[in-house]
C-alpha cells in the first residue's frame, strides 16, 4: 500500500533513534535523504540496507511529481533529513502537501527535534510559544524583528554559529538589554551547553567565547 513516512532522526546522540524508526526505514521501498552521504553513515550504523535517493531544498521542486507517481503506483517511501524532523526548517513540506492533495497517506513518526528540548530546558514559559526557525538574512529581517518586539509568547529561533553574536546584538536593539534569553548548543551531543541570562549577558558570553555547532535560541516574550 502506497504511503509516505516522515521519519525523525537523531540530532546528535544516535541512541535517540527509535526502534520504530529503524523498522520503518528497513521496510520501505526507498529512503529520501537530504544528504545521502551523511544519512549513509546513520543507515550503516543501524544495518539498514534500503536504497536511498537525494531529496533536498535544491531539487525537491523537480522531484515531487515523480515521487507522487511512484507512490500512486504502490511504493512506500520514507523521508529523512540530516537531523531532526523533516519539514521543520528542513525539506519535507512540498512532498507532504503533494501527497495530501493526491490522496496518498502520510504518517509522521514522533522523534527528535531540536527546539523542544531547548524550550523545555530554557526555564522560560512554555505553555505558549512561537517557533520562528531561521530569520531572514537581509530582506524582511528588520520587519520581522519589529513584529517580534511585540510578541508576548516565548520565541524559538534557529541561529547559525557565525550569526549568533549579531543576532544577540539585534535582540538588545529591538527587545532591550534586559530581555531573558537562552542559547542551547549541541543538544544531545558531547559538548551540549545551555547559556541563560539577559540578552546583554549572553551576548558578552559569546563575544568572549565564539560559539560552534548547532544552536537553538529561546527568547522571553514581551511582558
Amino acid at each position: 500500500m502506497s504511503k509516505l513516512y516522515i521519519v525523525p532522526t537523531p540530532i546528535g546522540n544516535l541512541e535517540d533513534m527509535t526502534l520504530r524508526a529503524i523498522k520503518v526505514l528497513k521496510e520501505v521501498d526507498c529512503i529520501l535523504a537530504e544528504d545521502t552521504r551523511n544519512s549513509g553513515k546513520l543507515l550503516k550504523h543501524f544495518e539498514i540496507g534500503t536504497p536511498m535517493q537525494s531529496h533536498h531544498m535544491h531539487n525537491e521542486h523537480k522531484t515531487v511529481d515523480n515521487l507522487v507517481k511512484r507512490m500512486q503506483a504502490g511504493e512506500t517511501i520514507a523521508l529523512i533529513s540530516d537531523a531532526g524532523t523533516p519539514a521543520i526548517s528542513d525539506p519535507g513540506f512540498l512532498l507532504t502537501r503533494a501527497c495530501v492533495e493526491n490522496g496518498i497517506e502520510v504518517e509522521c513518526l514522533p522523534g527528535a527535534t531540536a527546539f523542544v528540548p531547548a524550550l523545555v530546558n530554557s526555564g522560560l514559559p512554555n505553555d505558549k510559544f512561537i517557533f520562528e526557525g531561521f530569520l531572514p538574512d537581509k530582506k524582511g529581517r528588520q520587519t520581522r524583528f519589529l513584529a517580534l518586539a511585540e510578541e508576548t509568547r516565548t520565541m524559538i529561533l534557529y541561529v547559525s554559529p557565525h550569526k549568533l553574536v549579531k543576532t544577540l546584538a539585534e535582540f538588545i536593539q529591538y527587545f532591550g538589554a534586559d530581555r531573558q534569553v537562552t542559547v542551547s548548543r549541541e543538544l544531545s551531543k558531547l559538548h551540549e551547553e545551555t547559556v541563560r541570562g539577559t540578552a546583554e549577558e549572553v551576548l558578552k558570553h559569546f563575544e568572549a567565547k565564539p560559539p560552534k555547532g548547532e544552536i537553538v535560541v529561546c527568547v522571553a516574550g514581551k511582558k
